[in-house]
């Protein structure tokens, strides 16, 4: 891999850093070849910093390590893209993602499930009074009560009502299939592993 990579006069290459599960960009650094050879060493993301000189391993400090399940480079070999499962935030503010200032909203359409788990799981872990998703997580069989009502409610919309009936009841769809599931303690992620292994 290194040979297509083209580095620049100091020695480093850009590296974008993507969530392998959800797609988020995390991060945006710096590496070089010996940063690379020790992530593919170790499986984990080590870079180089440019104010400090000096390679550094992701998350040794903080324990916010990032699993690098895939190395790619782009079409000019100038830029490296990283996925990673991180361990914990990317940034050293604490935040999931290093990019959060800016114009975050809306969210952009990939954002939108991930950040509907992740509520789906703080909800699991912390069970708020009176919380609609506590309840169906607490009754298994309400949720996929739920699913079925829902389902029927997006296909009567898909034959007799409005394109934006259509996308509110899908919606629907969605939020109350991902509790279910989430109530087996499975994720969006399981699910597109097998989509991703049906369409070879």
């Amino acid at each position: 891999m290194s040979a297509e990579i083209v580095f620049d006069e100091r020695g480093l290459v850009p590296c974008i850093v993507q969530d392998w599960q959800t797609g988020e960009v995390l991060m945006f650094a710096f590496t070089n070849a010996e940063a690379i050879e020790r992530t593919r060493a170790t499986g984990e993301l080590h870079l180089y910093s440019r104010s400090r000189g000096e390679i550094w391993h992701k998350g040794a400090t903080s324990g916010n390590t990032q699993a690098v399940r895939a190395l790619r480079v782009d079409c000019d070999g100038d830029a490296l893209l990283a996925l990673v499962e991180p361990a914990g935030p990317a940034c050293h503010t604490g935040e999931r993602t290093c990019f959060h200032n800016g114009e975050l909203e809306p969210s952009a359409p990939f954002e939108v499930l991930p950040a509907l788990e992740r509520t789906l799981a703080q909800r699991a872990s912390e069970r708020p009074a009176g919380s609609y998703t506590v309840e169906l997580l607490a009754d298994p069989q309400r949720a996929g009560a739920k699913v079925l009502e829902e389902a029927e409610e997006v296909t009567r919309a898909a034959r007799e009502e409005s394109d934006e009936r259509v996308d509110e009841e899908a919606a629907d769809v969605l939020y109350h299939l991902l509790v279910l599931i989430a109530g087996r303690e499975r994720r969006l992620r399981d699910v597109e592993r097998v989509l991703d292994g049906r369409r070879r």
